[in-house]
This record gives C-alpha cells, sequence and structure tokens, in this order.
C-alpha cells in the first residue's frame, strides 16, 4: 500500500492543467499553500453572491447586486484625461448607465452593440442621484446566461487572482473529483443523511442560499467529519501499532499499595480510586498501556501516580517518573519519598547533576534492580541508563509533546506501559484532537481538606495597600509568592520586572524576608532559591513563572499576581493552584492595570468567579481559540482545512469512536469500507498512517 490510488491522481495533478491557471498564477496559489487541484477543493467559498436574473434594477435597493436584461442604447466616449466611458441601457423598468474606467471603446462597441440585448450583472450604485453599474462583473447574451451561475461563490483571493479564475479553476477541480467509496459508517450515514463524498465537493462549491455556506450545511458537516476521522483514524492505527508493541502483564499484589492508603490521614476520592483501577485493569493486560491521566490543580494525580508504581513494583519489575524540570524531579522525590519509606519500596532520582562515581553507582543499582522506582528528569531517557525490567514509564506534564515523541519515548522502554499526566486541564475537543491516541482518566474531584481560594481583583493603583497586607502577614509567620510577568526592566514596556519589585519588597519588609527566581537565573541559584522559601527561611518568593507547575509550599498562603491581564486564563489559574495546599484559608490577588479590555476583564472575572479547571478551559478555548491555547508550535495539533475543533467537538469524539471502532473490526483495513478509508487516508495525505497499516 505505498502508492497513491490511481483514482486519486487527477487531484495530485498539476494546477497549471485547470482552466485560467497559468505558471504566474500557480505560484502565487503555493505560496497560499494551494499546491494541487485536491487543494482547492478544500478551499471553501466564505461567501456568495445573489446573481438571480430579476426583471429591473428597481428590484434592488442601492448599493446592491443586480443582474438584469437590459436594451444598450448609446456609447458616451470620455470627455477628458482620467473620465469614465459610459454606455446608457434600459430594463423593462427604468435606465441607468453602465461606466467603464481605463475602456478601449473599440472592445466594448463589439461587446455592447447599440440596438441590442444583454444580460449584465453587476453592483448598482447611485451617484448624484443616477443608477449606474461599474465595471459589470458579466456581460453575456441570453442564450448564455446560464453561465452566470445564480448565486455565485466568493473565495478566499491571494495576490492578484480574480474571483473569476478562482471560480473558473474550482469548477475543474470539481469536474475532476472521481466517485469514491464511502468510508462512513452506514448507520451514521443514513441517521446523519450527509451527502457522498462526491455530491458534497459539488455542493460546497455550487451554494444556492447563505445556509449552504454555514458550517452546519450537511456538505459541509460531511466533509468536516471526513477531515476529522482521517485524524482520528492515524491517531488509532499509532495506537494500535504501539499496542501490537510487545506490552508486559503486570498484576499487583495490592500489599504495598495497602500499607500506603492505611497510613494516609484521609481516604482517596472516588475519582482517585477509579483512576488507580482504570491503570491496573490496563497495566495487567498483555498490550502496553497508552493512558492520559488529567487532573486539576490538586486534584491529587501525585497518590495516583505512586499507586500505579507500585503496581509495577508487586509485578516484580520496576517504575519510572518523569518530570520537565529538576525543581519539579525533587518535588516528587520529596511528596513521594515518605510514602516508599511506608512502603518499603526503594526510590532514587536521577537527574542531569548525577556526575562520576555517584552517577555510576546509581545506573549499576537500576541496572540490578536494586532501584525500584526512579524519578528524574528527561536525563532518565539518556542512553546509558538501563532498566533491569521497566514496567511503567509516567510522564508528567507532558503537554509539550505530539505523537511521534510521545512514540520514541515508549519505544525506549521495553514494552513499558505508559501514563502520561497533565495539571492542565485541557477542553475535550483539544483532548481528542492531541491525545486521541490515548485512553483518559479524568481526576474531577478535590481531596478532602483542600480549602477553596479566595480570589479578588485589585488595581496597581492600591499597591501601597497590598505591600502593607503582606507586612502584616509576614509578621504572622504567612508565606506569599509574588508573580512579575517579566525579567528585566524594558524600555518597551512598563511591566515592573522581578528584579525591580524584589529590590521594592526588599527595602518595605526587610533583609531576609525576600527571595527572587526567574528564568535567566543558574538553576543551582533557582533551586537554592526554592529550597530557602520551601524551608521557610525567606517568606516571600519573588518570581516569574517559573513556579507555574508543580511547585509544593503547604505554608504558602498568599498568591499575587502582578499585572493579571497579561497572563493567560489557564496559566492564571495554575498559578493560584499554588496555594490553598495546607491549613491557612488562602487567597489570591489579582493585580490589573486599568483600564482593562473587554477579554481582560473577562478572564479576570472568571477566575474570580470559579476554580473548576475544565470549566476555565473551556472558557479559555471559546475566547483564544484552539492555537494560542497550547502554542501552535509545539502543541502537536493538526492544521483542519474545513473542521473547526472549537466548535465541533461531537464531530470529533463521533470520528474517535467511528475509527477505534473500524480498526477494532479492521485492524488492516482489508474490507470494502476499510479499503475506502485507505482511499481517505491518501486523500487526506495521511501517508505516515498508512505505513503503520503496512507495520501491522
Amino acid at each position: 500500500m505505498s502508492n497513491r490510488p490511481d483514482i486519486l491522481w487527477p487531484l495530485f495533478g498539476d494546477l497549471t492543467k485547470l482552466s485560467g491557471i497559468g505558471p504566474k498564477s500557480a505560484q502565487v496559489l503555493e505560496k497560499a499553500g494551494i499546491e494541487k487541484p485536491k487543494d482547492l477543493l478544500f478551499t471553501l467559498p466564505y461567501a456568495g453572491v445573489d446573481r438571480k436574473l430579476r426583471p429591473s434594477i428597481n428590484a434592488v435597493s442601492a448599493p446592491g447586486m443586480a443582474t438584469v436584461e437590459v436594451l444598450i442604447g448609446t456609447h458616451q466616449a470620455p470627455s477628458g484625461r482620467g473620465r469614465p466611458y459610459r454606455v446608457f441601457v434600459e430594463d423593462v423598468e427604468t435606465e441607468f448607465q453602465l461606466v467603464f474606467f481605463h475602456a478601449r471603446s473599440d472592445y466594448l462597441r463589439k461587446e455592447l452593440p447599440t440596438g441590442q440585448k444583454r444580460v449584465v450583472s453587476g453592483k448598482i450604485e447611485l451617484f448624484d442621484g443616477l443608477a449606474q453599474m461599474v465595471h459589470p462583473d458579466h456581460m453575456v447574451t441570453r442564450d448564455v446566461v446560464d453561465t452566470i451561475p445564480e448565486f455565485e461563490p466568493v473565495y478566499p483571493l491571494h495576490g492578484g487572482l480574480t474571483q473569476k479564475a478562482m471560480f473558473k479553476a474550482t469548477r475543474d477541480a470539481v469536474d475532476m473529483s472521481p466517485d469514491l467509496e464511502e468510508w462512513i459508517d452506514p448507520g451514521l450515514f443514513a441517521q446523519e443523511k450527509w451527502p457522498s463524498w462526491k455530491s458534497a465537493v459539488q455542493a460546497i462549491h455550487s451554494p444556492t442560499c447563505d445556509a449552504d455556506l454555514m458550517a452546519e450545511s450537511p456538505a459541509r458537516t460531511r466533509l468536516a467529519y471526513d477531515e476529522l476521522f482521517a485524524h482520528q483514524l492515524t491517531l488509532a492505527l499509532a495506537r494500535a501499532v504501539e499496542r501490537r508493541g510487545k506490552g508486559r502483564t503486570s498484576v499487583g499484589t495490592s500489599a504495598l499499595q495497602r500499607k500506603v492508603l492505611e497510613n494516609l490521614p484521609y481516604s482517596p476520592t472516588g475519582a482517585q480510586v477509579r483512576a488507580v483501577a482504570e491503570i491496573a485493569e490496563d497495566m495487567a493486560k498483555p498490550k502496553r498501556m497508552n493512558r492520559l491521566l488529567q487532573g486539576d490543580v490538586g486534584s491529587g494525580k501525585t497518590l495516583v501516580a505512586f499507586q500505579a508504581l507500585l503496581i509495577a513494583v508487586e509485578a516484580g519489575g520496576q517504575g519510572a517518573l518523569m518530570a520537565p524540570t529538576e525543581i519539579l524531579a525533587r518535588q516528587h522525590l520529596e511528596g513521594l519519598q515518605p510514602l516508599a519509606e511506608e512502603a518499603g519500596v526503594v526510590l532514587e532520582l536521577l537527574t542531569g547533576r548525577d556526575k562520576g562515581a555517584e552517577r555510576r553507582a546509581k545506573l549499576a543499582a537500576l541496572k540490578e534492580g536494586h532501584i525500584q522506582i526512579l524519578v528524574g528528569t528527561h536525563a532518565v531517557f539518556q542512553k546509558d541508563v538501563k532498566f533491569n525490567d521497566l514496567r511503567l514509564a509516567i510522564v508528567d506534564e507532558q503537554h509539550r509533546f505530539g505523537v511521534a515523541q510521545r512514540m520514541e519515548l515508549s519505544a525506549k522502554g521495553q514494552g513499558a506501559d505508559m501514563l502520561v499526566m497533565t495539571a492542565t486541564p485541557i477542553p475535550r475537543s483539544l483532548s481528542l484532537a492531541q491525545y486521541g491516541d490515548m485512553d483518559v482518566s479524568v481526576l474531577d474531584e478535590k481531596p478532602p481538606g483542600r480549602k477553596p481560594v479566595t480570589t479578588a481583583l485589585v488595581s496597581t493603583g492600591r499597591i501601597d495597600e497590598v505591600v502593607d497586607h503582606l507586612r502584616k502577614a509576614v509578621q504572622e509567620g504567612k508565606q506569599a509568592y509574588w508573580v512579575c510577568p517579566l525579567v528585566e526592566e524594558s524600555e518597551v514596556s512598563d511591566l515592573i520586572a522581578s528584579e525591580q519589585r524584589f529590590k521594592h519588597l526588599r527595602a518595605a519588609l526587610g533583609e531576609g524576608v525576600v527571595g527572587l527566581v526567574h528564568g535567566q537565573m543558574p538553576p543551582n541559584e533557582k533551586d537554592a532559591a526554592m529550597a530557602q522559601f520551601i524551608a521557610g527561611d525567606t517568606q516571600v518568593l519573588v518570581a516569574t513563572t517559573v513556579i507555574e507547575v508543580g511547585v509544593n509550599v503547604p505554608n504558602a498562603s498568599i498568591m499575587v499576581i502582578e499585572r493579571a491581564e497579561h497572563f493567560g486564563l489557564a496559566q492564571l489559574h495554575q498559578l493560584r493552584g499554588r496555594v490553598g495546599r495546607g491549613a491557612e484559608k488562602s487567597t489570591c490577588l489579582l493585580m490589573y492595570q486599568a483600564p482593562l479590555t473587554e477579554g481582560g476583564k473577562r478572564r479576570l472575572e472568571i477566575l474570580r468567579e470559579t476554580e473548576d479547571g475544565f470549566r476555565i478551559s473551556e472558557e479559555d478555548l471559546a475566547m483564544r481559540g484552539a492555537g494560542d491555547l497550547i502554542g501552535t508550535a509545539q502543541s502537536g495539533l493538526p492544521r483542519f482545512r474545513i473542521a473547526d475543533i472549537e466548535r465541533q467537538t461531537g464531530l470529533m469524539a463521533l470520528a474517535q469512536s467511528d475509527a477505534r471502532k473500524l480498526l477494532h473490526d479492521d485492524p488492516k483495513l482489508e474490507s470494502p469500507r476499510g479499503m475506502a478509508a485507505r482511499v481517505l487516508l491518501w486523500l487526506m495525505e495521511q501517508d505516515k498512517s498508512i505505513r503503520l497499516i503496512s507495520v501491522g
């Protein structure tokens, strides 16, 4: 299956084969990402022009589009330089003028002979009370009036291309579209009353009214579904290949897990119990697990992760937990060490800092199997790190990676199960687009004892009050974060830099009370500053957003975010999640610079209203759009031409279940519907996924 099916060749041919497209126009289109007829098919009209034939221009209120049959009267040549050429015409009710600038009179006399009838179509405008049509879009004889579409599609234009050229070229592309066998599930196809693929393509490029241009029209919905289905089929194939990789059966005895749970001061939430059960069930199967654990700030992912690691150890193997930064890896270590001691399990940390004899000793112990659980940064996956029997690899905050990196990662684990954790609640539509190859467990309850955080909005004008409030809190032994948006004073920006703020607070609160941590610091200084704050040696930590993910200081109960309007919703929610972890009542102050934009105001109000990360992420998506939400560059999100993942979540979910079912029933896509689905993958240029079928 390495060659494109013959039936699709015309759609992948040369653009210059289409009428109206010469080498120059082809170059213009290629710059806009339209390289072949297939790309034109998926360049949809965004508006339409009503060109129905009317008896008279009186039926149209100016300025408006009119198509009428007229009797050609006299021609009036320009009366001087820069003046227009005019042709007087009349329809059955009234007279008006056709107006041309820089026109060739011989051409116009030939096209519009006095005393004859023509159908003209263009925009009617009033000029000094007189009706005129400047440069009609169409001028034809009555017998070829059907070359003017009654409702003409309007396409996005690029570099000098005209609507006429786009219209002609897309007609040709539509004409060369083959009839393709149906790849949509027959039940779904009948239920949705969708047109066939070819009819959908024809309908999209020949709209008859505004409703046909809407995303909800049957033709557009069908083509959007095809796009999502091809994407989900690719993810499902990746998932199937990954699962075919020899997994290990890891069945826990529950003995170690029981020890840990007996020593917990509280009971796990229902969501935690459910997630652990789902993971245990996956690990017990011979196929590889590929699961996403999604939990909001403070939903107790650490406990779930640790229980999963214990299943690997109970089954006689090893587990690894990786974090994106050293600070977070150390924090995982501190959080898990006491639990590991209760269970009697050997837990070690491996980071880029381990050098020489110490590193060699750790690697030897790991290879011998003496280290049962390894916590570390991505250094865990360097070549010389060898496990004795790795059963489970957990990756924390992996939303920075796409599907390809996840596959590389799991390849290293000799059949190890994969669990990816994220504290960023992702709206359902995006998690399907980005993690559609994974099974998902969601922690949607907070463990008992998490206190709600009071969120308040304060304008920067009241900063002195905030500092006074902080002084009192510090005297009572409380700890606080103060988050600044930028690192050093920049002239362009009036954002107060962390260095400046640090000096200001140190002067106000006293030497030794305030620490500073920002992205430009050497890692050892950063860690030292964090360590002092965690130990309570400093009480206020001035920071840039390096503290956003996962930092845990239970005594910190105040979070001040300066210029909060410059942060995204999800980021603000993550930052707020750093407080409210201990016994103290916690506060989050969002300091903003007035006046706020509508969007800025809405963001801060949503935060004041709710602490539900999933609701916040849905709002964030609605306000910002998918690309911005996770930064398109590293998001691993596909680019869709027709589908809109923000508004068509339901369609995406449908495509996912349909793709998984098709592969379950027909893993090698050999049935008639399977073969049709292969054609779809070629059509959507998912060549990689076609290679995945052949791997099977």
